[in-house]
């Protein structure tokens, strides 16, 4: 069975309690969590990718996933999320998901974005509510000053 879109870019599930001690552990930054009793510092799969990098410069993804252990699929997740990219001047790219050209990071190439986004407009979008409240008020024609 096909993996839906829905399922290929959820979220990933956030650490929660400390491997050390059990404590509770705070959100940092960008993958990076301490527990708030001893201080230990956890990484979620996107932090671990991040120290990598940092630590280690470009790399290919399969460097990645033996470095640290983060799959292959969850690699290529972040790369269609567009939070890591691939360096200019790689000999490896991933592809746009509508023509095939090779991309560096995200989902669609330029070319089929503009072509996306142009086939959308004309399209009415609508607003959210700026208060919700219950029984506010009945429907009416949009632009009318009568409720």
């Amino acid at each position: 069975m096909a993996e839906s879109l829905i399922d290929k870019y959820k979220l990933e599930p956030k650490p929660t309690r400390c491997k050390k001690c059990g404590g509770e552990l705070e959100y940092v930054a960008l993958g990076e969590y301490k527990c708030r009793s001893c201080g230990y510092v956890e990484m979620d799969d996107f932090g671990k990718i991040r120290t990598f990098l940092a630590e280690n410069g470009p790399s290919p993804a399969i460097v990645i996933n033996q470095a640290t252990g983060v799959s292959l699929d969850k690699i290529n997740s972040y790369l269609r999320q567009g939070k890591i990219e691939i360096p200019e001047g790689s000999n490896i790219y991933i592809r746009c998901e509508n023509c095939g050209t090779e991309i560096r990071y995200g989902r669609f190439c330029p070319a089929c974005a503009a072509k996306l986004s142009k086939s959308l407009q004309g399209i009415e979008i609508g607003e959210t509510p700026k208060v919700k409240r219950a029984n506010a008020g009945k429907m009416r024609f949009i632009g009318s000053d009568k409720k």
